[in-house]
């Protein structure tokens, strides 16, 4: 009988940890420890977009990654003056490290002067990005 208690609360709490996560993947928010964070063309080895850059951090063989860019690079086509940047985490471990990058897909949304505004982490939807962008702007 113990067993089976433990095993309904072991189910219980796995289930509820896999909704929490479900709902908090790929939502655009921000986040506290962004303040002030500041990244130049020299650093994303590309210039900043005139409105906006969607600047996503990527690794080989992450199958999220390719969703995430197919939606950003929709999303950069459709709003003018906002640019796509993709970065392998794995070739610039020193920017992960300072931007507290913990899995891929992470997308950052900066301003045209290249402070984050917002974060995702994991796959984000389009209508999310696109209203992330207008407070970009």
């Amino acid at each position: 009988m113990t067993g089976l208690v433990v095993c309904v609360v072991v189910l219980a709490a796995a289930s509820a940890f896999g909704v929490l996560h479900r709902r908090r993947s790929g939502r655009v928010r921000v986040r506290g420890r962004d303040d002030g964070k500041r990244l130049g063309a020299a650093e994303l080895g590309t210039e900043l977009g005139e409105r906006a850059t969607l600047l996503q951090f990527s690794s080989a063989f992450c199958a999220p990654c390719r969703a995430t860019r197919r939606v950003l690079d929709e999303v950069a086509g459709m709003v003018p003056g906002v640019t796509h940047v993709e970065i392998d985490a794995e070739d610039h471990l020193d920017l992960v490290r300072r931007l507290d990058i913990l899995k891929t897909p992470t997308v950052l949304v900066l301003d045209a002067d290249g402070t984050i505004v917002r974060r995702a982490t994991g796959q984000p939807r389009k209508a999310d990005v696109i209203a992330a962008l207008g407070e970009a702007v």
